[in-house]
């Protein structure tokens, strides 16, 4: 959708995608078949004496284990983490098998062993995915703020939302400020002979920022959107694999000095690179989730994992550990956010419906024209 936050530097600049580091405590289980090993086992066996009553649908199961599934950009701070743990009495341990989409993909393949008991990072280019494969059990939590509601990826409460980014375009203001050239505002703008050339993204078939600006042109064009990138590749747009090398190796207003001064990005980028701005009418809203996974052995904690992550204490760590926008607007931002990071009124919208059903075809396709 990764690297450490440092302050300044190009790396930082935003939630970038699975080569950023998890800065929280995370357990990685050794292997598929620990994992599945751990699923199967975390469940105490009842000692022997007179029969149990049978769980019903209305009693949720608790276990003193709680298995987090988790992209590899989760992060937050170690005693935040260690006071949840502490409140709750679980043992919690963290599984990150990678970026969001494979998170979906390890979900959808031990569907019948699952992996864990609730589940954070699925965004809204994969939720399609997951609801329509079955791997997620509802959940309504009491304390998702009313203006979050919007963001819902269905209407059965089969997943969270927990935080948000933009992912925009950014250009390196003082480098068109020294051409005195006007900053491209909108997706068309990129199309004129003035910006041939100046333009670099990451491809939608490796990067999660790639897949979002995708279907934002997929939103914003409709079926002309290979006709548009059509045009963008006779301008000369460069795609490369991921954020990483885009942002900081190509792009002029960051670490690497590269020679392309608009980048694939995220609208808080600006709060860590401030001579450089989002384009926010070129943006996409990528909606992150956390969800119970549907088979769970502890469905009583994974519930109040959900809850604690839409507690004011998490929601305002995000910015900065995440660098997304949290879901809580009542908890504020932080001093840099507020001064540099691109408030977004309008982004672009695909429902995540469209996403699910004809993702893998925008990318085929979108390979084909562009790659090809």
């Amino acid at each position: 959708m990764l690297v450490n936050k440092q302050i300044g530097a190009a790396a930082a600049a935003v939630r970038p995608e699975s080569s950023r580091r998890v800065v929280a405590t995370v357990v990685l289980l050794p292997a598929l078949a620990g994992l599945l090993l751990a699923g199967c086992s975390a469940q105490p066996a009842q000692p022997a004496g007179p029969a149990q009553p049978s769980a019903t649908a209305s009693a949720p199961t608790e276990s003193k284990t709680l298995t987090v599934i988790t992209h590899d950009s989760f992060a937050l701070a170690d005693a935040t983490i260690a006071a949840f743990k502490t409140s709750s009495g679980y043992d919690v341990q963290f599984v990150a098998p990678g970026d969001a989409g494979t998170v979906v993909n390890q979900l959808i393949l031990t569907k019948d062993a699952p992996l864990g008991d609730v589940v954070f990072g699925i965004d809204n280019t994969f939720a399609g995915r997951a609801l329509n494969a079955g791997v997620l059990a509802p959940y309504s939590a009491s304390t998702l703020p009313a203006d979050a509601a919007k963001l819902a990826a269905d209407d059965k409460s089969s997943l969270t939302p927990i935080d948000y980014g933009d992912v925009c375009l950014n250009a390196d203001t003082a480098w068109f400020k020294a051409k005195s050239l006007a900053v491209p505002e909108t997706l068309d703008d990129l199309l004129k002979p003035e910006y041939k050339g100046l333009l670099v993204v990451s491809n939608p078939a490796s990067s999660s920022p790639g897949l979002a600006f995708l279907a934002a042109t997929v939103g914003a064009k409709g079926e002309g959107y290979l006709d548009y990138w059509t045009a963008l590749k006779a301008n000369g747009v460069k795609v490369v694999k991921g954020w990483t090398e885009a942002y900081t190796v190509e792009f002029s207003g960051s670490s690497g000095k590269g020679d392309r001064p608009l980048v694939l990005s995220y609208a808080s980028s600006p709060a860590y690179e401030p001579a450089t701005e989002a384009l926010t009418r070129t943006c996409f809203r990528q909606v992150e989730y956390a969800g119970v996974i549907a088979g769970a052995q502890n469905e009583v904690g994974a519930r109040k994992f959900i809850d604690f992550l839409l507690t004011d204490e998490v929601q305002k760590q995000i910015p900065e550990t995440m660098y997304m926008y949290p879901v809580n607007s009542a908890v504020g931002l932080p001093k840099d956010w507020q001064e540099h990071a691109a408030a977004v009124a309008a982004p672009i919208e695909v429902p995540v419906a469209d996403i699910a059903a004809k993702r893998d075809e925008w990318i085929k396709a979108w390979t084909a024209t562009v790659i090809g």
